[in-house]
């Protein structure tokens, strides 16, 4: 083979890669949290694990956006990090984050592509459940509008639940992330069923009102197959199972793996669903 064939080859095998990556893409969007990265990092005070040459790793490998969540305590993810992440990804940066105002004034500087708004408790260890959006409907429709004066998407980390998804269309926030949680910790298949049928109605109700509907919080490798069984949600938010993963098989390798199993689920239930 010469250089010229070596070359056509290499251009029509780019060619395929890249409508393969927009096929994905149509079909759903995985983002990968890298708080965890930072976490590691941060346990020896030094600059290793790199969170930015991790995040760019993901990119590569297909991730079509990277979750940072910039918390009050700065337990993992700091400021730099965000501006780093910012500066240097070529996909999108959602900066997940609670509504105060030191953290808003870093977001309206920075300016991620989306902002998702989570609630936030100093002496959790992750996130415990949805932002009340009913509640404190008043500022978070503030804080929303700020951001959207800003230039950025607002989407709203909530329960599976009706009312708050009404409450997120008042806010006029853009999409809205259900909280996995429970599902994830359910046991009995009853449970199970119980969730799913939970998140798929809100997923329906969400898409309905024109709001991006994504799922987030403790998915792994063997919960997401009935995740994908609702079709329609259109981003998997998921940090610690691939980071965990990517100890052992690297950071591309563990996203092409999650990447594989969620196109395998969602293409079957897909055609399952056309079929019907």
């Amino acid at each position: 083979m010469n250089n010229s064939s070596v070359i056509i080859f290499l251009y029509f095998c780019t060619i395929i890669n890249n409508l393969a990556q927009l096929i994905i893409n149509f079909m759903f969007n995985l983002n990968l949290n890298i708080d965890h990265f930072a976490t590691l990092r941060n346990a020896r005070g030094g600059n290793e694990p790199d969170v930015v040459f991790a995040a760019l790793q993901a990119e590569m490998a297909g991730a079509t956006g990277i979750v940072a969540h910039l918390r009050k305590d700065r337990r993992h993810i700091n400021e730099k990090d965000v501006n780093l992440l910012k500066n240097m990804l070529n996909t999108k940066l959602n900066l997940e984050m609670c509504t105060d105002d030191e953290i808003m004034k870093i977001a309206l500087d920075v300016k991620p592509t989306v902002s998702t708004l989570v609630p936030e408790r100093p002496n959790e260890v992750t996130t415990e459940g949805g932002l009340d959006v009913v509640k404190h409907l008043p500022h978070i429709k503030e804080c929303t509008q700020k951001l959207h004066d800003a230039g950025i998407l607002v989407s709203l980390f909530i329960e599976a639940d009706i009312a708050q998804i009404d409450a997120a269309i008042e806010v006029k926030a853009d999409g809205v992330e259900f909280n996995t949680g429970k599902y994830a910790l359910a046991k009995t298949q009853d449970e199970i069923d119980l969730q799913i049928s939970s998140i798929w109605e809100a997923t329906n109700y969400a898409i309905k009102n024109e709001l991006v509907p994504a799922a987030g919080h403790s998915i792994n490798y063997h919960n997401i197959k009935d995740l994908c069984d609702i079709v329609d949600i259109k981003e998997y938010n998921i940090g610690h199972a691939i980071v965990s993963r990517s100890l052992f098989i690297g950071v591309s390798s563990a996203i092409k793996e999650m990447l594989d199993k969620i196109l395998k689920y969602k293409t079957f239930n897909m055609s399952a669903y056309c079929d019907y």
